[in-house]
């Protein structure tokens, strides 16, 4: 038995159920991955949701970082991504199943389509994303993944989906910070029961400086980045902070213990100028 508590952390339902963790620790490539902050904050800090990607390139570091933890499989919520050089029936299928073996895992909490563009010539992009998408249907069946999502889908995507294939996404994980704000695709998914997740809750660091934000955190006595995560989850969205450093992985946390006001969320609000500080799927068919 592991002796180190869990994150006194909310958990959003999935509409089959699920209960996902609403704070999660990311992780990416280039740089983005570090063995000691994710022991750290698993051990430490009380993470129990980790989000990672094929993409990455960290899934069996990651799998080392979750064994020297000591938590048991159980314990955690573990989400990954399908790249799409591994769109298609086959490939999906193989590729989802290469990454619990990389992992040392036998199941994902959830599995997601990275990107809603095939990089597979000769077909559509909706042909193939609804190709993948049945093989993804199938690991849910066989309970591979626990659940299963998309990554970057706007509502045109999600539409098609929806037509093609038999079950709805349980989750959407799209970029989502006070400057880029698509509420019309959250209205959406809401609607739809597709629970709306958020990366790059800091803007990759861009919203820090945000004299709104900085204001805010004065009002509270926070960090910039306390106030841009505890917005996000007041805005009842599943956040995954990304960080390879200890001290900021700890302050990311600490969100729970303090409550924005009204005027608070709607001055964030008012920050939306819709800019993104990564992949923009704006133009994808």
């Amino acid at each position: 038995m592991a002796l180190f508590p869990a994150l006194s952390c909310p958990t959003v339902q999935l509409s089959n159920g699920l209960e996902i963790p609403i704070l999660g620790l990311g992780t990416s490539h280039n740089g983005g991955y570090s063995h000691d902050a994710v022991v750290y904050a698993l051990t430490e800090c009380g993470i129990r949701h980790l989000d990672t990607a094929k993409r990455y390139g960290c899934e069996e570091k990651l799998g080392e970082a979750i064994e020297e933890s000591g938590l048991l499989r159980s314990d955690l919520w573990l989400t990954n991504k399908l790249w799409p050089g591994d769109y298609g029936y086959k490939a999906a299928k193989k590729a989802c199943l290469d990454s619990c073996t990389a992992m040392g895992v036998e199941y994902f909490d959830l599995y997601l389509m990275h990107w809603p563009e095939s990089l597979k010539v000769g077909s559509s992009n909706r042909e193939i994303r609804a190709e993948t998408w049945r093989a993804l249907e199938d690991l849910y069946k066989e309970g591979v993944c626990h659940a299963i999502g998309v990554s970057n889908f706007l509502v045109c995507h999600l539409e098609q989906l929806k037509e093609d294939c038999n079950v709805v996404p349980h989750v959407n994980q799209v970029e989502y910070h006070p400057f880029q704000q698509p509420n019309r695709l959250m209205e959406y998914c809401q609607k739809d029961g597709i629970v709306f997740e958020g990366y790059s809750p800091l803007a990759k660091g861009q919203v820090l400086s945000d004299p709104v934000v900085q204001q805010i955190a004065k009002k509270h006595g926070r960090t910039a980045a306390q106030i841009c995560i505890r917005w996000s989850i007041q805005n009842g969205v599943v956040t995954i902070p990304k960080s390879v450093k200890k001290n900021r992985i700890q302050e990311n946390c600490q969100v729970f213990g303090f409550q924005l006001d009204e005027e608070d969320m709607v001055a964030l609000g008012n920050l939306h100028d819709g800019r993104h500080v990564t992949w923009d799927p704006t133009n994808v068919d």
